[in-house]
């Protein structure tokens, strides 16, 4: 038996008490570790961390493609981290997107810092607080990673709150996401990277998922020895940024089905 405004107040429960994660899916994160390529020791334990940590590797150092070459081999999925401009004048890194260079320039350090990494999936920026405000350098970055290889995607780090680094990634028709937590902002702090990672576990079960970055750093890589075996009892699922991305896509489409059409939102009518 059909009972009467049933299925409206089904919608007005989804609308008004937000996701019903439990019991529909699991919440899930990614986590990436930056700055790999200078130190073969960080990549050797970076590697060794349990679970699927994405490893963001940058180029042209002595270290990159070694670097690249062991996550590879113990199953981490591997980034380039591409060295881009920061406002205060720090220097990025050999190979760097400057914001004086022209478009064939900027292109070609592109296909160079990718050539010098192998086992590339994605790209995410190394600095660039300036250049992620460039709209047109950002956009010769995103349309070369685009026609190198129309599969990899893009993680805005937004080291700087008006980044368009996202948005331009998208504009190219880059599978695209950004940062939403960093793990170690205070770099030597094992609390304070605890907190951070309790932070984005929270942020997981609040909004269904989360993306955090963090760097090689001794105890960054302490909390993660400690925590990553407990993700699975406490009901998170950690993933490669590639697998991220299409489950974070899936999201959006089961919230896109349970939102009414304009007519149907229009037509609802309160609850008694």
């Amino acid at each position: 038996m059909r009972i009467p405004g049933l299925g409206a107040l089904a919608l007005c429960l989804c609308l008004f008490t937000g996701p019903l994660w439990a019991g529909e899916r699991t919440p899930f994160i990614a986590i990436i570790i930056d700055d790999l390529g200078n130190d073969p020791r960080e990549a050797r334990r970076t590697t060794n961390l349990p679970g699927a940590v994405t490893c963001a590797v940058l180029p042209h150092l002595r270290f990159s493609a070694a670097s690249a070459e062991m996550a590879h081999q113990r199953g981490k999925e591997v980034m380039l981290h591409l060295p881009m401009e920061a406002d205060n004048g720090s220097d990025p890194g050999p190979g760097a997107i400057l914001s004086h260079l022209d478009e064939e320039e900027t292109r070609l350090r592109v296909r160079r810092a990718l050539d010098s990494v192998p086992h590339v999936r994605g790209v995410n920026n190394h600095m660039g607080s300036r250049l992620s405000r460039e709209y047109h350098h950002l956009a010769w970055v995103m349309s070369e990673l685009r026609g190198r290889d129309p599969d990899l995607y893009y993680v805005d780090s937004r080291t700087h709150v008006e980044t368009l680094g996202r948005h331009v990634a998208e504009w190219a028709r880059l599978n695209a996401t950004q940062r939403d937590v960093f793990l170690d902002s205070r770099p030597h702090d094992l609390e304070f990277a605890h907190m951070q990672m309790q932070h984005l576990i929270r942020l997981a079960r609040t909004q269904g998922h989360a993306l955090a970055i963090g760097h090689p750093y001794p105890a960054t890589l302490q909390m993660l020895e400690e925590m990553l075996p407990t993700l699975a009892s406490r009901g998170i699922r950690l993933l490669p940024v590639s697998e991220y991305l299409k489950q974070k896509e899936e999201v959006r489409q089961w919230h896109a089905s349970l939102s009414p059409s304009p007519t149907a939102a229009r037509n609802l009518k309160p609850l008694p």
